[in-house]
């Protein structure tokens, strides 16, 4: 049974860090994995991807702050967030892909495994 089970979110000031981690089943991470996030009242959107080969796609308001990474040994996706800002407030989610080794994509739909999402929350 796939699992995807997401840590490391919290509370942090605006320039803060964090570093989300997502701890999946075993080869998990040989498919496109995703960081997804959703603020109230709005619609789920695409962070960044990384791929089998190690590839990554990020969404442009998080290019130069957000690092996602991967350890193949640990099956597990990590999201590090530097200098965050109040806009980056939402609920933080990982996703698997099952299909796709390369070329990952930031659309929701393209990921069929969710984790259960994590809070994140920047203070000004």
């Amino acid at each position: 049974q796939v699992q995807l089970v997401e840590s490391g979110g919290g509370s942090v000031q605006a320039g803060g860090s964090l570093r989300l981690s997502c701890a999946a089943s075993a080869y998990a991470t040989v498919y496109c994995m995703g960081s997804f996030r959703q603020a109230p009242g709005q619609e789920r959107g695409g962070v960044a991807c990384i791929a089998g080969d190690g590839s990554t796609t990020y969404a442009d308001s998080v290019k130069g702050r957000f690092t996602i990474s991967k350890d193949n040994a640990k099956n597990t996706l990590y999201l590090q967030m530097n200098n965050l800002k109040p806009e980056d407030t939402a609920m933080y989610f990982c996703a698997q892909d099952t299909e796709r080794v390369r070329w990952c994509g930031l659309r929701s739909y393209q990921y069929k495994y969710w984790g259960q999402g994590i809070q994140v929350t920047v203070s000004s």
